[in-house]
C-alpha cells in the first residue's frame, strides 16, 4: 500500500509530462471562443430562425403569385360546354339539345396565372411587429451569450493560472519537505531525533505529494474546460502565458443598466407579446384583399389560343368564430402582462445580484490585504524556525507546523487573488451595457 502511495504521484506526473503543453494567452482564448464556441453558434441559429419568421411576415404587403397548368377530359354537360366556351370553339351545332345533354368527351388544357394582393390586414401588421421585436430580442440574446462566454473565459483562465500557481507552491513545499526529511533522517542516525519525529516528517512529505497531485489534476480540469469553451476536441494541456496578478478596479459607480443586452432583450420580448395581443384584437376587424388572374385555354397541351382575365377585390369579415378569438385575445393579454412582470422581476433580481457582487468584491479586497500580511508573517516565521532547526534549537513538529502554514498561506493568497479578480469580472459582467 505504501509503495502504491509513492508510485501514483510519479505515474501521474509522467502522464502529465507526456501530454502536449500548449502556451496560450487569454486574448487567444477569447478569439477562439468567439469563432468556434457551440453556444454562440446555437444562439446565432436561434436568431436566424427569428429572422426567417420576420421575413415570412412580408406576406402582409407582398402579393401571392401562383401559376398552374390543368388538364381535364370530361363528358359532364356543364363542364364540356364551359370548356368549349373558354376555348372559344363553340358553334351553332353545339346548342343542339341532344349534344348539350349528352356531349362527347371534351379535353381542356388551362394555364392560369393568379395574383392575390393584401390591402388591409391590420392583424397581420401587428404580427409583423411582434416578429420584428422577437428578432431584435434574439439578436440581443446572442450578444449577451457572447458577454457571458467572455466572463466564463475570464474565470476559466484564472482557474488555470491558479492551478499552476498551486503546483509551483506545492513543488517548492515538496522540495522543502524532502530536504527536511533528509535532515531528519541524518539527525535520527546521529541520535538527535526520535523515530516518531521522522515519521511525522514522512507524513508531511506524503501530504504534500497528495496535494501536488490534486493541483496537477486541477490543471487538467481547467485545460479541458478551456478546450470545451473553444470547441477544441484535442484536449491538450494549456499553460497560461499571463501570470495571475491583482487587477485594479473601482466599484463605486457601478449599476445595472436597462440597456444591458439581456434586459433589453426581455423588453423587446414584452413588446412582442404586446403586439401579438393587438394582432388578436385586430382579428375582429374585416380584411380587404385584391385578386386577379390571367387564363389561357386550348384543347392541346401547353397551348393557349383563347385567353381571359379576371380581377377584383374582396372585403371579408369573420363575424363570429364561436369564442375562439375571444379566448385567444384573453390569452395573449395575460402573456403580455406576465412578460411585464417577468421584466420587472428580472431587473430587480439583477440589482440584487449586483449588490451581492459588490459586497463579495469588498470582502475579497479586505481578504487580499489580510492574506498578503499573513503570507509575509508566515514566510518570516518559517525562515526563523528553519535556521533554528538546523542548529538543533527547534522541534521537528514546530518546523513542520511552520512549513505547512507557509504553504497554506501561499495557497490562500493566490486563492484570494482569484476571488478578487473573479469578483471584478462578475461585476463587469453584471454592469456591462
Amino acid at each position: 500500500m505504501k509503495a502504491l502511495i509513492y508510485i501514483l504521484p510519479i505515474l501521474f506526473s509522467f502522464l502529465v509530462q507526456s501530454q502536449e503543453l500548449v502556451p496560450i494567452s487569454k486574448a487567444e482564448v477569447l478569439t477562439k471562443v468567439s469563432e468556434n464556441n457551440t453556444s454562440i453558434k446555437i444562439s446565432v441559429e436561434e436568431f436566424n430562425q427569428a429572422q426567417a419568421d420576420y421575413r415570412q411576415t412580408n406576406a402582409v404587403f407582398l402579393p401571392n403569385i401562383t401559376a398552374s397548368h390543368t388538364a381535364i377530359a370530361t363528358t359532364n354537360p356543364l363542364m364540356a360546354f364551359g370548356s368549349k366556351l373558354n376555348q372559344g370553339i363553340l358553334t351553332q351545332n353545339d346548342f343542339n339539345p341532344a349534344l348539350l345533354n349528352n356531349p362527347s368527351q371534351v379535353e381542356n388544357y388551362a394555364t392560369k396565372l393568379e395574383i392575390q394582393q393584401p390591402l388591409i390586414n391590420l392583424d397581420g401588421v401587428y404580427q409583423r411587429k411582434a416578429a420584428k421585436s422577437k428578432m431584435e430580442a434574439m439578436s440581443l440574446k446572442t450578444e449577451r451569450t457572447q458577454d457571458y462566454l467572455e466572463f466564463e473565459v475570464d474565470k476559466a483562465y484564472m482557474q488555470l493560472q491558479l492551478a499552476y500557481e498551486a503546483v509551483e507552491v506545492l513543488e517548492k513545499a515538496l522540495e522543502a519537505a524532502n530536504a527536511n526529511k533528509k535532515l531528519a533522517d541524518d539527525s535520527f542516525k546521529q541520535g538527535y531525533l526520535q523515530r516518531a519525529d521522522v515519521l511525522n516528517v514522512d507524513v508531511r512529505v506524503t501530504e504534500v505529494q497528495n496535494q501536488l497531485q490534486m493541483a496537477k489534476s486541477n490543471i487538467q480540469n481547467a485545460s479541458n474546460y478551456l478546450s470545451f469553451l473553444m470547441n477544441d476536441e484535442t484536449y491538450v494541456l494549456y499553460t497560461p502565458t499571463d501570470k495571475l496578478s491583482v487587477s485594479t478596479f473601482t466599484v463605486n459607480d457601478r449599476k445595472v443598466s436597462e440597456n444591458r443586452s439581456d434586459i433589453k432583450a426581455m423588453e423587446f420580448a414584452s413588446k412582442a407579446y404586446e403586439a401579438m395581443n393587438k394582432a388578436d384584437k385586430m382579428a375582429f376587424l374585416p380584411r380587404l384583399n385584391a385578386f386577379g388572374s390571367y387564363e389561357l385555354y386550348d384543347d392541346q397541351v401547353f397551348q393557349g389560343d383563347a385567353s381571359g382575365y379576371l380581377f377584383g377585390a374582396q372585403l371579408s369579415w369573420d363575424i363570429f368564430q364561436g369564442s375562439k378569438r375571444f379566448g385567444k385575445a384573453q390569452k395573449s393579454k395575460a402573456e403580455f402582462e406576465q412578460s411585464k412582470l417577468e421584466y420587472e422581476q428580472y431587473v430587480s433580481q439583477s440589482n440584487l445580484e449586483l449588490n451581492k457582487a459588490k459586497r463579495a468584491f469588498l470582502d475579497a479586497e479586505n481578504s487580499l490585504q489580510l492574506t498578503s500580511l499573513a503570507l509575509e508573517q508566515s514566510e518570516e516565521s518559517l525562515r526563523i524556525r528553519t535556521n533554528r532547526f538546523k542548529e538543533g534549537l527547534e522541534k521537528t513538529s514546530d518546523l513542520l507546523i511552520a512549513e505547512t502554514q507557509y504553504a497554506q498561506k501561499q495557497l490562500e493568497y493566490y486563492q484570494t487573488i482569484f476571488e478578487y479578480n473573479y469578483a471584478q469580472a462578475y461585476l463587469q459582467f453584471l454592469t456591462k451595457e
